[in-house]
């Protein structure tokens, strides 16, 4: 990216994980917390990255934390916040449970909406949208506001009524932004891996 001082990462790491049953994004894979993959793959990017999250054991990565400012309001909420805070126009959002996210793929994204007009640009695979693998544009930050006023928490519809811009994985590249949200799926990663 041309201009990396343009952008900052947020990292969403307020979620329940209920299914989980443990804190998402400090799940071990490989021996380390999925939150320290993420930051890997953004570190050539941006060093300017954010965590959105109230639970404090997150510190151990030593980056800058930032609350909710509006409480339970899921993936809509984080990124509001995050556009709140932010103070450049393109904001990489990422969810805490994508631990095999890459450089490539960010690069990728990070470019194509850096030419690109659209409030969001997010990956794709063609059937599935990755919202919470997305650059959102500081200008986006009262849409966001609006959808939590009327209580609309859906993200992939909010994104889908704002100007966006999917960039299109290959089948190759779809390991790489799988969401693992259980111990089932985090027990066959681990097996796929060996």
């Amino acid at each position: 990216m041309k201009n990396p001082e343009n952008l900052t990462a947020y990292i969403l790491c307020g979620g329940k994980s209920v299914r989980m049953q443990a804190e998402k994004g400090l799940v071990t894979y490989k021996g380390r917390p999925f939150i320290r993959w993420i930051i890997e793959a953004i570190m050539p990017i941006t060093s300017n990255i954010i965590l959105v999250t109230s639970n404090g054991d997150y510190s151990l990565v030593g980056l800058p934390m930032i609350e909710d400012v509006y409480a339970d309001k899921g993936p809509v909420g984080g990124i509001f916040t995050a556009l709140n805070h932010s103070k450049t126009e393109l904001n990489l959002v990422l969810s805490c449970d994508i631990p095999k996210i890459n450089t490539e793929l960010l690069s990728k994204l990070t470019e194509e909406s850096s030419i690109n007009d659209s409030s969001v640009t997010f990956l794709s695979d063609g059937k599935n949208d990755y919202p919470l693998i997305g650059v959102y544009k500081k200008t986006a930050s009262k849409t966001f506001s609006d959808a939590i006023s009327a209580d609309k928490l859906k993200l992939c519809s909010l994104v889908n009524l704002i100007s966006h811009q999917k960039i299109v994985i290959n089948s190759d590249e779809k390991a790489h932004v799988q969401n693992i949200n259980s111990k089932a799926e985090l027990l066959s990663l681990n097996l796929l891996d060996q």
